[in-house]
């Protein structure tokens, strides 16, 4: 199994440094990150954009299948559902977990607020891409 530190992401997704995730836990069982509430990333009421959470949990999704996948490779998302069911006002944290590990590895991450209420299901398939040599 790979190990992921939080800068080797950022180092291979500078999105993630961007929108402003932080990674609190990254094992091959589970990745919790959280993403503080920003009126930068809201939208009307003061919400989170959706973007910004199918963001957190995309990220949080690619890294618990990279720990799951073989080593030097790189994860890609290849498809992703989202469920919005109640809007975020207050930071959120994604829960990522691997419902199935194999090529297309399928992750289902849990978008909570504050409260703890469940803001967005995420489920993704994401694949391990081996790079290119010559």
């Amino acid at each position: 199994m790979p190990t992921l530190g939080a800068e080797d992401i950022y180092a291979l997704a500078p999105y993630a440094k961007t929108l402003g995730v932080v990674f609190e836990e990254m094992t091959a069982d589970g990745v919790r990150a959280t993403l503080a509430h920003d009126l930068s990333l809201s939208t009307v009421g003061g919400g989170f954009h959706g973007g910004a959470l199918m963001g957190l949990a995309d990220v949080s999704g690619a890294v618990c299948a990279a720990l799951n996948g073989p080593a030097g490779a790189a994860p890609a998302t290849v498809e992703s559902t989202t469920h919005f069911l109640r809007p975020a006002h207050t930071d959120v944290v994604a829960t990522a977990r691997p419902l199935r590990v194999g090529r297309n590895t399928v992750v289902e991450v849990n978008v909570h607020d504050a409260r703890g209420e469940l803001c967005a299901r995420v489920t993704q398939v994401v694949t391990a891409v081996r790079p290119k040599t010559s």
